[in-house]
């Protein structure tokens, strides 16, 4: 198994079908992941930074079997911002 790492960005749904597939782009790799991918869309958004296994298929693609993202997940920062309690302007 390989790894690569870097900001992810072009983040597409190709495939609704079970497993869902989704396209990605790591820098100017082509990525594919399908075992994950719903919850690779809960945890990442354009512009975050990840490290990700797996192996190269006959087009060049790399298949993703692992990922993890540097700092926090797309869901962490949403409850994050939701938990922050609300400022209470006095007048």
């Amino acid at each position: 198994m390989e790894t690569m790492k870097g900001t992810v960005s072009k983040i597409k749904m190709l495939s609704f079908a079970a497993p869902p597939l989704l396209r990605f782009t790591i820098g100017t790799t082509n990525c594919l992941i399908g075992k994950h991918s719903l919850n690779f869309l809960g945890d990442v958004e354009e512009g975050m930074y990840v490290v990700v296994g797996g192996q190269w298929n006959a087009r060049k693609q790399f298949v993703v079997h692992k990922y993890a993202v540097y700092g926090k997940t797309r869901i962490m920062l949403d409850i994050d911002h939701y938990q922050q309690p609300a400022k209470v302007e006095q007048s």
